[in-house]
């Protein structure tokens, strides 16, 4: 994977802080096992005291917040945890679904190693709004809005209503092929036909925060590459 510069995936700059466009498959913040990629580790050479202020998973690509200074550090992090930021997602997911201000207020535990489960009487509070925003034959593109932050909140809440993200392959969603939409399609002797998209289908497209006790902002994250791709997959094909 080459290198990006994290100069050319801000969106939003000021002394305090700024905001990237978090390509996938680079984690938030360093790996225990150490020695990948971080964008916390790209944001230390541009900035020598850079802080992450909240985690995307590795996969999920959009809005990134990181500080400059400690202060600005702490700002951000008190308004992620008195839910004081608006956070917005875009996924694709499996299936036909209309949803309309739907609310899922379902409780998650985390089990440790990276997994989640659903638990009432164990798990904490987890509460994401979605509205279905754009429909095909077999997908549904979907805005999040997870109001709390708990670890894989947005996957395994749309899990829960028969909506596992495209590619999700942990909570149940089925990656895209070309075979699967497009008609006629046949694939070479031989060759074996890869997913339109990589990863799961999930991007954090929109962050609206306080960048100082007056001035609130709103910072919004085009689609990556595959993202895009996939989407006028659809539009072309699963229309």
């Amino acid at each position: 994977m080459k290198m990006p510069r994290i100069q050319d995936l801000i969106l939003f700059e000021n002394d305090d802080l700024f905001v990237v466009n978090k390509p996938p498959f680079i984690s938030s913040l360093d790996e225990r096992e150490g020695g990948e990629l971080s964008m916390l580790r790209l944001a230390k050479n541009y900035i020598k005291d850079a802080q992450v202020c909240h985690r995307l998973d590795k996969e999920t690509s959009g809005c990134l917040i990181i500080a400059k200074n400690p202060e600005a550090y702490r700002l951000v992090s008190m308004q992620f945890e008195h839910r004081k930021v608006k956070k917005i997602y875009h996924a694709i997911v499996n299936g036909t679904h209309v949803f309309n201000e739907l609310k899922v207020d379902l409780p998650i535990l985390n089990l440790g190693n990276k997994n989640v489960s659903i638990s009432r009487q164990d798990g904490k509070a987890a509460e994401t709004i979605f509205n279905s925003l754009r429909y095909f034959k077999h997908y549904t593109l979907i805005e999040c809005q997870p109001v709390t932050g708990r670890m894989h909140q947005i996957r395994i809440h749309l899990a829960t209503q028969k909506a596992s993200i495209a590619g999700d392959e942990m909570y149940g969603g089925k990656p895209v092929f070309l075979s699967h939409i497009k008609r006629g399609y046949h694939l070479g002797k031989d060759q074996e036909e890869l997913p339109i998209m990589k990863r799961f289908a999930l991007h954090a497209k929109e962050l609206t925060f306080r960048i100082n006790s007056e001035t609130e902002i709103t910072v919004n994250a085009p689609y990556p590459k595959d993202f895009a791709t996939l989407l006028k997959q659809l539009e072309k094909f699963d229309d």
